[in-house]
């Protein structure tokens, strides 16, 4: 089968497109024919093996897994031994475990369930990851609270305004100038630009800060005395990356009123059957800002980091 692969960690340019044996399922396991894979910012710390530490993981010196991509939507083509939720032929989505960027992928069926019924292939691969983060990030929002979410109209935030938007919640969102009128279609009560916009004071019960640079300082100040963050990502440089702040927003969590976390999700495919439920229903839809054929995975990833894609970027095989 035709494969995205890498064999050394770096820039984009690492990645090629090779022949290479196609995944065989075991235990658990179903193969998927895959039609179409999600592009978020783990699969190029995973490329890239940064920050460093994530190479204590994935492999000191090289990827232990030469497949890149995490997201997957497609058709069953064959089921492993214990397999009965899945059958061949279901479309299904959700994560994978052998990359997704390539012909034929390999997943649990912890990680898979059906795809829902109002996408296309290629709306389906854009979901997973990010709107099951922000789903795990909102737990507990209720309705009324005012909710302001951070990179609004990247993968992880767009889906953040729609679920707490779904919640009941009252929503901020924050992006910059050339991105305010997709936060606003996404369901914003507000949208404020980062470039010259302020954040109020003592304004928000909840911040979902998703992969931004801003001081806790100013997130705190933000808050109402008892309200929530969750950070989930961070572009921060330095051998932690983002960790260095989520450590920290751990460490203050316990003298403060205040409630600071880190999150780091789980890939679950009851939080993908959940989250179905919401887009069948009409109060999640994807938001997708391009496409790409395979022997473009690379040119996906630069403008993933560069272009400031507005929603997901989507791999089609």
């Amino acid at each position: 089968m035709r494969a995205v692969v890498q064999d050394r960690y770096g820039p984009p340019e690492v990645l090629r497109v090779e022949e290479i044996d196609q995944p065989v399922a075991g235990g658990n396991q179903v193969l998927v024919k895959v039609v179409a894979a999600g592009v978020d910012q783990g699969t190029w710390h995973l490329m890239a093996g940064e920050p460093r530490m994530v190479r204590l993981a994935i492999g000191l010196r090289r990827p232990r897994m030469r497949v890149s991509g995490r997201d997957v939507a497609g058709v069953v083509e064959a089921v492993g031994p214990g397999v009965t939720s899945l059958a061949v032929g279901d479309e299904v989505y959700g994560t994978c475990e052998s990359g997704s960027f390539a012909e034929y992928a390999v997943g649990r069926t912890g990680q898979l369930t059906r795809k829902p019924a109002n996408l296309t292939f290629e709306q389906a691969a854009a979901v997973p990851i990010s709107a099951g983060t922000a789903l795990q990030g909102l737990r507990g929002i209720k309705p009324g609270e005012r909710v302001l979410v951070l990179g609004a109209a990247g993968g992880v935030g767009s889906y953040g305004v729609q679920l707490a938007k779904a919640a009941g919640a009252h929503v901020t969102g924050v992006s910059s100038t050339a991105k305010l009128d997709l936060v606003r279609e996404l369901g914003a009560d507000e949208a404020l630009d980062y470039t010259r916009d302020e954040l109020p004071a003592a304004a928000y019960d909840f911040i979902l800060d998703t992969g931004g640079n801003r001081s806790l300082k100013i997130l705190r100040r933000a808050l109402k005395p008892k309200g929530r963050v969750v950070i989930i990502g961070s572009e921060t440089k330095g051998p932690l990356g983002g960790m260095s702040r989520i450590l920290w927003a751990a460490l203050l969590s316990l003298v403060v009123s205040q409630q600071l976390r880190g999150l780091i999700s789980t890939e679950r495919a009851e939080d993908y059957a959940e989250l179905r439920a919401l887009i069948e229903s009409g109060k999640v839809t994807p938001a997708i800002d391009r496409t790409y054929p395979l022997d473009e995975a690379a040119a996906a990833i630069h403008h993933l980091r560069d272009g400031h894609p507005r929603g997901k970027l989507v791999i089609t095989i």
